[in-house]
């Protein structure tokens, strides 16, 4: 059998392999702890989990390359699936295997128990993101095992650090290691392709795939106030604390212009044309309207305006002391296109006695909702849900998508899930009791797998 006959014939088949394996392969997954504190002093790092991954994929006969990226124990594993055209660009498939901390008293299993329970897979990472690299992980070995052959090629990395901006992961990689992702000109990953379901005029309804075409962009600034110490029992007319708190409380409280990039619009229209409700992005009670979607609600409406939210504060050292600095943290999400007037309207809010500086500065993404591979993403939904239809959206957060970006690499989100309409999937991102439906996995494994031998 040739490869264009493989190829073929596993093209419209069911991966009885994959979908057998994927609940284990993610519980397997969730049970190594990668969490990712932001610090590499408490950080534990990806290499367990990483090396573990690379021998799942070498075990049915691929070559993988373990990339430890800049620091001890931050683990990156890449392989590549050759494809029947090679004058094509190669699909990126890219997970992160890191994730934020849990606390085991606060949850209902424990959060790296891997436990399968009322229908759902438990635990830190089942929906961010190791559910989406369970998937890609039982689809490769299948692919490899039954010696299928994709239209083109396959790269599958799976990396470290997302969770804390990516610098020592997916930016860390584009910097130093631009070889790993030769000849790469689209990527898939996460936080995509999840259902919404919505009430049709007709009383009907209509299950919506949200796949993600861009990213506000992620930048955390410090803000730090500086002026005279001094004894905390005197007069004392300047105070960084005073000059901080000021500057915080009007940036906390300030509602940012209301700006729709194209990816909103186009959501908005297609939730109009399904559920019959407008959804005027100009209405004076967008974000009323915009509630009627239930918990989704939180996601998108955050791609509306730009948001400053104060995170962290840090001033003195002794009660009876004026200290002569005081700094703060805030966290910026920022729509694509407004990143000069972002800056000149907080700097006019922070006033004249505080400074500010980016901790880190990540640029906003957004692409077209179009071509080939959008394509192929609603024609995989539509082989296993009829009642589906693929919209995009922006993310309001951000992923490893802006490191593959400044290779001019095309990206976009798109796990699929089949979702429960009353879950309420928002709340459970880095949240406590995160957990997928099993069903969804069976579901998404599928469809991406329809996916990839239709890209």
């Amino acid at each position: 059998m040739t490869d264009t006959d493989r190829s073929s014939r596993s093209a419209g088949s069911t991966p009885t392999v994959a979908v057998d394996e994927v609940v284990d392969l993610v519980a397997s997954l969730i049970r190594f702890d990668t969490s990712n504190t932001g610090e590499l002093e408490t950080t534990v790092g990806e290499k367990e989990c990483a090396e573990w991954v690379a021998s799942q994929l070498e075990a049915v006969g691929y070559e993988t390359e373990y990339v430890e990226s800049g620091q001890p124990r931050r683990g990156n594993v890449f392989a590549r699936l050759k494809g029947a055209d090679s004058s094509r660009g190669a699909l990126l498939v890219h997970g992160h295997l890191d994730v934020v901390p849990a606390e085991p008293a606060d949850w209902s299993v424990h959060p790296f128990s891997g436990a399968v329970e009322d229908g759902y897979l438990w635990g830190r990472g089942a929906v961010d993101m190791k559910d989406m690299v369970g998937m890609a992980l039982a689809i490769a070995r299948e692919l490899k095992s039954s010696g299928t052959v994709p239209p083109r090629d396959l790269v599958f990395a799976f990396l470290a650090d997302e969770e804390a901006g990516g610098t020592w992961g997916s930016h860390w990689l584009v910097e130093n290691r631009p070889d790993l992702f030769e000849g790469v000109t689209e990527a898939v990953g996460e936080v995509g392709g999840f259902s919404l379901t919505v009430a049709r005029p007709d009383g009907t309804e209509k299950r919506l795939y949200l796949v993600e075409t861009a990213e506000k962009g992620l930048a955390w600034m410090r803000l730090t106030a500086k002026a005279r110490a001094g004894h905390g029992s005197f007069l004392h007319e300047e105070n960084a604390v005073t000059y901080l708190a000021e500057a915080v409380a009007r940036l906390g409280n300030h509602t940012f212009p209301l700006v729709m990039s194209d990816s909103v619009r186009e959501f908005l229209a297609a939730v109009s044309e399904e559920t019959g409700i407008d959804f005027d992005p100009e209405s004076p009670d967008i974000d009323g309207m915009l509630a009627k979607l239930g918990s989704i609600a939180r996601i998108v409406g955050a791609t509306f305006r730009d948001t400053a939210n104060p995170t962290m504060l840090s001033a003195g050292y002794k009660a009876n002391v004026i200290p002569q600095s005081a700094t703060a943290v805030v966290d910026c999400r920022i729509v694509p296109g407004r990143k000069a007037a972002f800056e000149k309207e907080v700097d006019e809010l922070i006033g004249p006695h505080v400074e500010r500086e980016w901790i880190t500065n990540l640029d906003s993404y957004e692409t077209t909702f179009d071509g080939t591979l959008v394509d192929a993403m609603n024609d995989a939904i539509l082989a296993f849900d009829d009642n589906g239809r693929t919209v995009p959206y922006m993310l309001s957060g951000g992923t490893d998508a802006k490191a593959f970006a400044k290779l001019g690499i095309r990206c976009f989100g798109f796990a699929p899930l089949k979702l429960p309409p009353e879950l309420d999937f928002a709340a459970l991102f880095h949240g406590v009791d995160e957990r997928v439906p099993t069903d969804s996995l069976v579901f998404g494994t599928k469809v991406f797998a329809h996916f990839l031998m239709h890209s």
